[in-house]
C-alpha cells in the first residue's frame, strides 16, 4: 500500500512541486507515494467561490472560514478516513522527527494548508485536526510546510533511500544532532579529516561519533541536549 498525501490548499498546481524531483520524485513515479491535491474553493457555496472574511473584532487581513474549510476537512475524511488531518500554522505544536516516523509509519497525511491570518479557530473545535507548525517562523502559506513535512515523510518509507541506516544515523534522532561528517580530499586547505575517522577502527569511530554528537547538541541546542539528559536520568 502506498503512502497517501493529500493536500487541501488554495493553490493545487504546487503539487507535486520540488516533491516531483529526486528521491521523492522517483518514488512517486514508482508508486510509493500518491499526490492527491485538493482545491479548497471548490468548497465555497457562493458565486465568487470565498474562502475567507474579515477578522471578527477588527484588524487587518483576511481569516479563512470555518464552514468552507470544514466541507472541505470533511470531503477528505470521507475519501481517506484513515489519514490523520494536520494544518499547517504556526499556532501549531511544533513538528518532531519522532512524529515524522509515526507518519511516516502510517497509510499518509491529509495535509490543510492555512493562508492570510490563520484560520477560524471553530474549524479546530468542529473537526479532529492535528495543529503542528514546521519552526518559528511565519510563511506566506502553508504549502511551503507540507512541502517539508511530506519530504520528511517521503524519505523514510521503505526503498526511498538508498542506505537503510540514513534515516536513523542523523540529526534529531535520539534527541541529538547528527555528528560532522568529512569525505576525500583527506587534506583541503590545511584541514586534514580527524585521524580517528583514517585509522580504520570501528569502535573508536563509533565512540567519536557519538561524543562529538552528543558536545555538538549540548553547544548548539540545548533545548534538544536537556531532553536528552532527562531521557536518560
Amino acid at each position: 500500500m502506498s503512502f497517501t498525501a493529500q493536500i487541501l490548499t488554495l493553490y493545487p498546481e504546487m503539487f507535486p512541486g520540488p516533491l516531483g524531483v529526486s528521491l521523492a520524485g522517483r518514488a512517486l513515479a514508482e508508486g510509493t507515494w500518491a499526490c492527491e491535491p485538493v482545491q479548497i474553493r471548490d468548497f465555497a457555496t457562493d458565486k465568487h467561490k470565498s474562502v475567507d472574511d474579515t477578522p471578527a473584532g477588527g484588524g487587518a487581513g483576511m481569516v479563512l472560514r470555518a464552514d468552507v474549510l470544514a466541507r472541505a476537512v470533511d470531503h477528505a475524511l470521507e475519501l481517506h478516513p484513515a489519514l490523520p488531518v494536520l494544518a499547517m500554522t504556526p499556532r501549531g505544536a511544533p513538528m518532531t522527527q519522532a512524529r515524522v516516523r509515526s507518519l511516516a509509519a502510517g497509510p499518509g497525511v491529509t495535509i490543510l494548508c492555512g493562508r492570510f491570518e490563520g484560520f477560524d479557530e471553530r474549524l479546530f473545535e468542529g473537526r479532529p485536526i492535528e495543529q503542528v507548525s514546521m519552526g518559528d517562523i511565519v510563511l506566506s502559506g502553508g504549502e511551503i510546510g507540507a512541502f517539508m513535512l511530506l519530504d520528511a515523510c517521503i524519505r523514510l518509507l521503505p526503498g526511498v533511500m538508498g542506505a537503510a541506516s540514513s534515516g536513523v544515523e542523523e540529526s534529531f534522532e535520539n534527541d541529538l544532532l547528527e555528528y560532522p561528517q568529512y569525505t576525500r580530499p583527506p587534506e583541503w586547505e590545511g584541514r586534514m579529516i580527524p585521524e580517528v575517522l583514517r585509522s580504520g577502527d570501528h569502535a573508536k569511530i563509533a565512540a567519536w561519533r557519538k561524543r562529538r554528537a552528543e558536545d555538538d547538541t549540548r553547544l548548539r541546542r540545548p533545548d534538544l541536549w536537556e531532553r536528552y539528559r532527562s531521557a536518560r536520568d
